[in-house]
């Protein structure tokens, strides 16, 4: 009876909550639906064998309705709003670091500096035994997320075993985090300034105007924007990034949804404070949303020069509604479109049948647009870039050390033999490291192919079933040896770029994200690209028709 009661009175409230969609449209099936999904979860709640998992029920039944939109649709629950307040504010209650997981355990990957767990003394390289007393052993990163993460002020107890140290256990105060959204700007050659953004939280205006404004106090009278890897977060605070470079009541955006109030037109607010500044934006194909809007807006201004690779696509907005009990949902609302009145979405999520891959919109469809000095750009495929340089594919070797961990567990042992190493824009492995690395990476057990053996396998195969193979048998034995891999010629002949990925992880074991962004910029070909069209007024101006 008291289970009967509640779903009557729960389908009372959901008829007052949904009136709306009742007279707007649907609103008959909209609470014939909700009134049989009301039955269903009453009736498992009386009779399913076994007393159900009621909070458990729901979240999954929410997560897989919303799995039928789009993947920015976002239920969080109670229990989740920490990965709500860090997607907007770049804030969570925790120790600062990021985690790993190597095997049964989960290991510290990175400290963040000044944070708690630095101060600490957690290092890189830490397995994480357990925490507050309970067993790490075969938990998942999630699990182990959610137990160091907590409030502010409380206190944690982390038992971790150090490589050369053996087991401690580590009393850890939980504080404030807050993931900077600049995480590096400096002087490039010359009188070139750089930024690096990697987030578009509440602070990012502030920051980015902060740091360009540095720069020009230190002589920058040109600037790399650099969005790559970065996927977006605040429109507003992409509004007031190209308010820096752009006039007053300049549209930057501009957005469209089936509810007309959700249509509205962003402007520039404030007189600009680099107005002229030659600039130059990279993306790549990690540079979604706010960093779309950002770099298009300016592309269509021609206001900038975009480098890099073609950009994600995502020209969607989402707005978050409070919910009761603490919870949250983010809904995508509207589309964006750019001054020149393309939307960047990639993606068609609408259309397709239930568990249907999304597919990107036909070229058929696509429409061409105009920037302000006339030169054409064009909707539905993210943003491409007025300069394309592609970051080269790293070989299967290299990739092959990265994700068996040999190149993070090398940089750990590096570590204990040595206490200090030369400053990041200086430091380079020498000839004695690499052969120590070399011996290292030998005696690990990695298998890998490359793109070559595999495709004369192939060849192989298709000749052995027309007949040719005889023919040509002596020839693909002969390439079949030169492709076929060895740990030894390929870590000689994928020498440069295997060292560059030691040397960054090795920095930012002393230097942190700072130290790892400041190493991978001395061999940045997209940044070298930005600094020589910078450094050309002649090329600037033609690419954007000035």
């Amino acid at each position: 009876m008291k289970n009967k009661l509640h779903a009557i009175i729960w389908i009372t409230v959901t008829c007052f909550t949904f009136q709306t969609a009742w007279t707007q449209s649907n609103g008959f099936e909209t609470l014939k639906s909700l009134e049989i999904m009301d039955q269903i979860y009453e009736n498992l709640d009386l009779y399913f064998v076994d007393e159900p998992q009621n909070g458990k029920l729901s979240k999954t039944a929410i997560d897989a309705m919303l799995k039928e939109l789009d993947p920015y649709t976002v239920y969080y629950h109670e229990s989740n709003i920490e990965d709500y307040r860090l997607l907007t504010t770049g804030q969570y209650g925790g120790i600062g670091a990021l985690i790993r997981q190597m095997g049964d355990y989960t290991f510290i990957s990175e400290p963040y500096e000044d944070c708690p767990a630095a101060k600490s003394g957690i290092k890189a390289g830490d397995k994480i035994l357990t925490i507050d007393g309970k067993n790490m052993a075969k938990k998942t990163t999630d699990e182990v997320s959610d137990a160091l993460k907590g409030p502010k002020g409380t206190s944690i107890e982390v038992e971790i075993e150090r490589k050369g140290e053996g087991k401690k256990k580590i009393t850890i105060a939980r504080d404030e985090i807050k993931i900077p959204d600049v995480p590096y700007f400096g002087m490039l050659k010359g009188e070139v300034g750089y930024v690096k953004l990697n987030s578009f939280t509440q602070t990012a205006s502030a920051d980015v105007k902060k740091a360009i404004q540095k720069l020009q106090a230190d002589g920058a009278k040109q600037l790399v924007l650099d969005l790559r890897g970065n996927g977006g977060g605040l429109l507003i605070e992409a509004v007031k990034i190209v308010n820096f470079f752009v006039p007053k009541n300049q549209v930057v955006v501009t957005t469209k949804g089936r509810v007309k109030e959700e249509n509205h037109v962003y402007t520039t607010l404030e007189e600009p404070f680099a107005l002229e500044m030659p600039l130059a934006v990279l993306v790549d194909g990690g540079s979604a949303s706010a960093s779309e809007i950002v770099s298009g807006s300016l592309q269509d201004l021609d206001r900038a020069v975009i480098i890099g690779e073609t950009s994600y696509g995502k020209g969607l907005v989402q707005r978050t509604y409070d919910l009761k009990y603490g919870s949250k949902i983010k809904i995508t609302i509207a589309k964006y479109y750019t001054p020149s009145g393309r939307c960047v979405q990639r993606l068609e999520y609408y259309d397709k049948e239930n568990n249907a891959k999304a597919k990107e919109i036909p070229d058929s469809l696509l429409k061409s647009f105009q920037t302000k000095n006339g030169r054409k750009v064009i909707d539905g495929r993210g943003i491409e870039p007025d300069l394309k340089v592609e970051s080269p594919d790293l070989s299967r070797l290299t990739a092959v050390l990265i994700t068996s961990n040999s190149i993070f567990n090398y940089a750990t042992d590096f570590v204990l033999t040595h206490p200090t190493i030369a400053k990041a824009e200086e430091f380079s492995l020498s000839d004695s490291d690499y052969l120590e690395f070399q011996k290292y990476a030998l005696a690990q057990e990695f298998k890998y192919t490359t793109a070559s053996e595999e495709s004369l396998k192939k060849m192989k195969e298709t000749a052995e079933k027309e007949g040719y193979f005889n023919e040509i048998k002596a020839d693909y034995e002969d390439m079949i040896s030169k492709v076929t891999p060895s740990k030894e010629r390929d870590l000689q002949k994928f020498k440069a770029e295997i060292s560059e990925m030691l040397e960054n992880e090795i920095i930012s074991r002393y230097y942190y994200q700072k130290g790892r962004t400041i190493a991978s910029l001395k061999n940045d070909i997209v940044v070298q690209r930005a600094l020589k069209v910078l450094s050309d007024s002649t090329e600037y101006n033609t690419i954007l028709k000035k």
